[in-house]
C-alpha cells in the first residue's frame, strides 16, 4: 500500500538516506572521482541539513511509503524566483526522488500531484524546476505534465559539470 505525507523533522533521516541512494541512482554513473560524490552527499544530504531545510517555512516535503517502507521524497520551494521567469509569485519543485524499484508504482506523479495541489491552493501563478539535461525520462515526465523548457544552467559539483533545463508550468 502506498502512502504519501508531509515530512517533519523526525522524518530528516529517512529523507538524508533517500536522497543519497536515489541521487546515486540517477547521477553516480556520471561521476569519474567517486570522493566528489562523496562529499557532494556530506555537503547536500546530511541529517543536520535536511533537519534545518525542513525548519525552513518556506520549504515542504512530502515523503512516500510503500508497506510502511520510505521509498521516496519530494520537496517544494515557496518564494523561489528564476532568472528565466518574470514574476515573484513563483515556487519550485526541487526535488521527486523515488528509489528505482519502485518507479513502476507511479509515486513520482503522486508526489508532483500533491506537490502542484499545494502551490495551487498557496496562490502560486508558477511553478518551476530545474532537470539535468540527460535525463531524458524525466524530461518527458515533466513535459507530459505540461511543463515547458525556459532556459539552461550549468551545475558543477566537484569536477563534474552538468548542463540542466529549466522547465516552468502555469498553476
Amino acid at each position: 500500500m502506498i502512502s504519501i505525507k508531509t515530512a517533519t523533522i523526525h522524518d530528516a533521516t529517512f529523507i538524508s538516506l533517500l536522497g543519497r541512494i536515489t541521487f546515486g541512482e540517477a547521477f553516480g554513473h556520471l561521476f569519474r572521482d567517486k570522493n566528489n560524490l562523496l562529499e557532494y552527499y556530506n555537503r547536500t544530504f546530511s541529517v543536520s541539513k535536511i533537519q534545518n531545510s525542513l525548519g525552513i517555512s518556506s520549504n515542504k516535503f512530502w515523503i512516500a511509503f510503500v508497506d510502511d517502507l520510505p521509498v521516496g521524497y519530494a520537496k517544494l520551494k515557496l518564494y523561489s524566483s528564476s532568472d528565466f521567469i518574470d514574476s515573484k509569485n513563483v515556487c519550485q519543485l526541487q526535488k521527486i526522488y523515488v528509489l528505482n524499484d519502485f518507479l513502476s508504482m507511479k509515486i513520482g506523479s503522486q508526489m508532483q500531484n500533491m506537490l502542484l495541489n499545494e502551490a495551487q491552493n498557496l496562490g502560486f501563478e508558477k511553478i518551476w524546476l530545474s532537470v539535468w539535461d540527460g535525463n531524458k525520462k524525466a524530461i518527458r515526465f515533466y513535459e507530459r505534465n505540461d511543463f515547458v523548457n525556459i532556459g539552461t544552467h550549468n551545475f558543477q559539483i566537484g569536477k563534474e559539470g552538468f548542463n540542466y533545463f529549466a522547465m516552468s508550468k502555469i498553476l
